[in-house]
């Protein structure tokens, strides 16, 4: 009370309002609610009185959770919504700058979250999907909103309802919404001519992160890997080099792996597997749960994950002539040679033998060693409908190494001559119709409340119709295994979904390498796409 006392004389009237937030908090930890409610109403007043838009959201926050406290659902809900609107405000002012959007929706997550969950609670689960809904990728749709040139009042940029409603009666493919809320599970079922269902279940054993944790260490992920090391990030480098020094009697055998792979797939997709009537699945994650095998959790039906619904319908949606119908860009084993020794680059003769495959299979010539320099790259990107990319990549920015320009200012090159970014990729626009990122742990990246913020979702925000990516490294051979699977199947005229699958399946089905650690990390993010082939040249 000192301090209020304190800015009150020198004029403070935001330090003021800063002391009734901070004195709400300790009253509502205390339990006196009715005090809390008074102090954080006090916090509201002053921050509108001020015109502190981020205040005011955070005090309807705050006076969401006292009333939620005393179960006062109805009041709690209309602060969390004001809350939600106020965020979104400020939001909207960050315009076209992407990473901040992520940062700042994820600082003010738990009002999305608080407002779905008390939604759950009064009884209401279609509107707690749309509040979901709404809090899910919204940095991404609008990168994707301005890639397609969708004004922001277009009929296209509708609400999280109507998206939903378009899954409903619209979508062919069943779709599975996931929540977490601590160790509580939230599932919508979406299929189309039914009505919207949900479910709710507890995971009796860890936390979801524990979970994960526990899974990968049973499979033997990462541990005792014959590969080459494409990542981009220092720091990984260094983790991947200690896990491949581990002995293989350390690894699990694929029987053990196995019952772990299943023990993963009871409590994700367990609980709704009765529900399941189609040999598809979209699926749209929470969390931890990002980073699970998706496309591995069951035996008979093909799964793809999405960041979110809106992102969904903006893809599918998008105008017909952006996404590009023919043409293949192939890179790998980028010459590393002349870029400077601190970047601790080496040549990855795997990556080659893999896209000099592709390449076979689909009767093109790859951009391999000295000839894949970014300048090349960033001329093809934008006009083919396939890209494959077998090189050093960054898991947490999305850039990737390639060979340095021939033309340079310099002798010895800098980073902006040899290091693609997802800034240099989105301003050529992408238009790939699928992406396949064979770069190390490119399924991978900083879990926050935008999904996983790496190199696929990269590559989404860069235009890209669907990605496909590895949650962790694996043997190189059965990279090249399951890779010439996947685009025989392509090939075939299979959707990229059953590619995939079979893929799995034929290395599943080899001896050396039937653990899952080989043939579970690969997931298809984005849309379902299908390749044709007509006279030696792709066409989509």
């Amino acid at each position: 009370m000192k301090h209020v006392s304190i800015a009150k004389e020198l004029g403070d009237r935001a330090g003021e309002g800063r002391t009734y937030c901070n004195l709400g908090i300790a009253y509502h930890n205390l339990g006196n609610l009715e005090k809390a409610i008074e102090y954080h109403s006090l916090d509201l007043a002053i921050a509108k009185e001020v015109d502190d838009k981020a205040g005011e959201g955070i005090a309807c926050y705050l006076l969401g959770l006292d009333f939620g406290k005393r179960d006062s659902f109805n009041e709690a809900k209309a602060y969390y919504q004001s809350s939600i609107t106020l965020f979104n405000e400020r939001r909207a002012l960050l315009e076209s700058e992407d990473a901040w959007k992520i940062d700042f929706r994820h600082r003010y997550r738990d009002a999305y979250t608080a407002l779905w969950r008390t939604l759950l609670k009064n009884g209401e689960t279609d509107k707690a999907l749309c509040a979901a809904e709404q809090g899910r990728a919204q940095a991404l749709a609008d990168v994707l909103k301005m890639q397609y040139g969708i004004e922001p009042q277009s009929p296209i940029s509708v609400s999280p309802k109507e998206n939903i409603s378009s899954v409903l009666h619209e979508s062919s493919t069943q779709t599975v919404f996931i929540a977490l809320d601590q160790n509580t599970i939230n599932y919508w079922l979406m299929r189309k001519g039914t009505k919207l269902r949900f479910k709710q279940t507890v995971i009796e054993d860890g936390s979801p992160s524990q979970l994960m944790d526990t899974f990968l260490k049973e499979i033997g992920a990462g541990v005792d890997v014959r590969c080459e090391n494409r990542s981009l990030d220092e720091l990984h480098d260094e983790s991947t080099s200690k896990r491949a020094a581990v002995d293989a009697d350390q690894t699990q055998s694929a029987t053990t792996s196995l019952n772990s792979l299943r023990s993963l797939s009871h409590v994700i997709i367990g609980p709704v597997a009765d529900m399941l009537r189609d040999d598809q699945l979209i699926v749209v994650p929470d969390d931890e749960f990002w980073l699970a095998p998706y496309s591995a959790l069951t035996g008979s039906v093909r799964i793809t994950t999405v960041l979110s619904l809106t992102a969904l319908k903006l893809i599918r949606e998008s105008p017909k002539d952006f996404h590009s119908n023919t043409g293949a860009l192939l890179v790998g084993d980028p010459s590393v040679d002349q870029i400077p020794r601190k970047f601790k680059l080496t040549q990855l003769p795997g990556a080659r033998r893999e896209v000099e495959m592709i390449a076979k299979l689909l009767n093109t010539t790859p951009l391999t060693g000295r000839n894949a320099t970014k300048s090349k790259v960033l001329r093809r990107i934008s006009s083919v409908a396939l890209v494959h990319i077998a090189a050093h990549g960054s898991q947490e920015t999305g850039e990737i190494a390639l060979a340095p320009n021939v033309e340079r200012a310099s002798q010895i090159p800098t980073k902006k001559d040899f290091i693609l970014t997802m800034a240099d990729v989105q301003a050529v626009r992408l238009k790939a119709r699928l992406v396949v990122l064979s770069c190390c742990h490119s399924g991978r990246g900083e879990v926050k409340s935008e999904g996983v913020v790496g190199i696929a979702r990269a590559f989404l925000c860069a235009g890209a119709r669907s990605v496909l990516v590895s949650l962790w490294a694996i043997d190189d051979e059965a990279t090249l295994l399951f890779m010439e699977s996947f685009y025989k199947q392509l090939a075939y005229g299979k959707r990229a979904s059953l590619a995939l699958y079979q893929a799995m399946k034929s290395l599943r089905e080899t001896q050396q390498f039937s653990a899952v650690r080989y043939w579970a990390p690969f997931v298809l993010i984005g849309d379902d796409v299908t390749l044709e082939f007509e006279c030696g040249e792709t066409k989509w």
